[in-house]
């Protein structure tokens, strides 16, 4: 089983080379947003108690995260691999992770960091907008909050994964196609090192 994290900012393209990563490879995808909205769809247990903290304003705690994390492997437990998909957002929720993969007899193989600069990024969400429908995308004070949370919150992951030798870094500049041959060279060297 090889377990890979795509990680980067919004608008890096993570989504897009999840797609690509999941037909060449068969991985199963797991991104936390989809997993909310399947739980909260299905009014299950762990939905219900996301929904609490939702309404609430408050995010959802790290242990209900990371049980929604481990019903999806569960599920899956024929899987030849798993891609995060913008999980874990903190080092916190990294540790959980690292935590309930060891558990399994699994681990992270590698982690994945699309490199964009900001001003890349707000044309690609302003320009995302336009087809996503997502009205964060279409706000410039709401994209600049995301980038400064991901730069504040989230960033320091890949600083976690580096002390594991386990980031590889990719330049998110180019085309999609090119990106994804730099991604996939990665991804091939942990499944035939």
């Amino acid at each position: 089983m090889t377990n890979i994290v795509l990680f980067g900012p919004p608008g890096a393209g993570k989504g897009t080379q999840s797609e690509k990563i999941i037909d060449k490879y068969g991985f199963v995808h797991i991104a936390t947003g989809d997993l909310f909205r399947e739980h909260l769809r299905q009014e299950t247990e762990l939905g219900q108690k996301a929904r609490h903290y939702m309404d609430n304003g408050l995010l959802v705690p790290d242990e209900l995260v990371i049980e929604m994390v481990e019903q999806k492997m569960d599920e899956n437990k024929d899987a030849v691999g798993f891609i995060f998909d913008g999980f874990p957002r903190t080092v916190p929720q990294a540790e959980a992770l690292d935590h309930m993969l060891e558990k399994h007899h699994t681990k992270i193989d590698a982690t994945i960091f699309l490199e964009v600069d900001e001003e890349e990024l707000k044309k690609r969400i302003q320009l995302r907008s336009k087809t996503s429908g997502r009205t964060d995308d279409q706000d410039m004070e709401k994209i600049n909050k995301r980038i400064e949370v991901y730069n504040k919150e989230t960033l320091p992951v890949a600083g976690y994964y580096e002390k594991q030798g386990k980031v590889h870094y990719i330049k998110g500049i180019g085309t999609i196609d090119q990106i994804f041959s730099d991604i996939c060279a990665v991804i091939d060297s942990k499944i035939n090192p």
